[in-house]
């Protein structure tokens, strides 16, 4: 498949070799979105009427920090490592990285998603999108709207880093909606049951957008656990449009399986407002965000 970026540095995702302990995933509860019948995301075997799922990897895997002069281009796309799942984010500003929000959102007891968001001291942000990381950061605050905690609708949050990571590549959200018949992919570090590669970042097969709602979009794409949160681009041009949100899959990183993509041209307020808060707005003088 055409990778519209030049792939020195990639991704996949069970342990980054050498320095990455694998945990096996445990098990994710399925969430239905008026798809019938559509599609699982998670590394299972494919059944019968599987459903959609969060793309997001339950996983935890140790620090590695080498020097940050060691940038590509590309590596604005960055691997987020949290206490119980790993997802991608993509850096849309020197301190800003664009992920989804049922990927920053606690789990309860059974591995359900919860309402609340986690503390953002616990989200590292992985730079560099080959087998090793070169390099991490803190987030300092988590971004997102009361909405999209279990995927879909509202599926967008940003996270504001301790520091600005000056040089970095950033890719910035496109204003214009996406429009059917468009051919976007997306990128992410995850990796499916039977990936024979370690974890970097991939360029995964997408295609045209076949329906749009106010807050999603749904396209065909190959997409695995890990993967949520990370940027559809627009082929050619490599515009952001969307984040991953929700797939369905059978465990092979081949299969190109119905997804739900989360608009982020609707909620541009949630990056307004991280923006403040990254330049020193108190979160007390903002007005509480709102779902569309």
């Amino acid at each position: 498949m055409h990778d519209p970026f030049r792939s020195s540095a990639s991704k996949a995702q069970e342990s980054r070799p050498a320095r990455r302990s694998s945990v096996p995933p445990s098990s994710a509860l399925a969430v239905a979105f008026g798809l019938a019948a559509v599609s699982t995301l998670g590394c299972a075997t494919a059944k019968p009427h599987p459903v959609v799922r969060p793309a997001a990897e339950n996983r935890s895997t140790p620090r590695f920090a080498p020097p940050f002069a060691l940038a590509n281009p590309e590596d604005a796309i960055v691997r987020l490592v949290l206490p119980n799942m790993t997802c991608t984010g993509t850096a849309v500003d020197e301190d800003l990285i664009l992920t989804a929000h049922h990927c920053v959102v606690k789990r309860g007891p059974r591995g359900e998603f919860l309402s609340e968001d986690v503390d953002p001291s616990t989200i590292r942000v992985e730079l560099g999108g080959d087998y090793f990381a070169w390099g991490d950061i803190k987030a300092k605050a988590v971004i997102s709207p009361p909405c999209g905690a279990k995927g879909g609708a509202g599926d967008v949050a940003v996270l504001v880093l301790e520091r600005k990571l000056v040089g970095l590549r950033t890719l910035p959200v496109r204003d214009a909606p996406p429009h059917i018949g468009e051919n976007v992919d997306p990128v992410g570090f995850g990796r499916c049951a039977t990936s024979g590669d370690a974890i970097r970042r991939k360029m995964r097969e997408g295609g045209p957008i076949r329906a749009t709602t106010g807050e999603t979009f749904f396209m065909e794409a190959s997409v695995c656990p890990g993967d949520s949160g990370g940027p559809v681009l627009t082929r050619g041009t490599h515009q952001l449009v969307g984040v991953v949100s929700l797939s369905a899959m059978d465990g092979d990183d081949r299969t190109k399986a119905p997804s739900i993509m989360a608009r982020v041209d609707v909620y541009r307020k949630v990056l307004a407002q991280a923006r403040q808060i990254g330049d020193g707005v108190s979160r007390a003088e903002l007005p509480p965000l709102s779902c569309e």
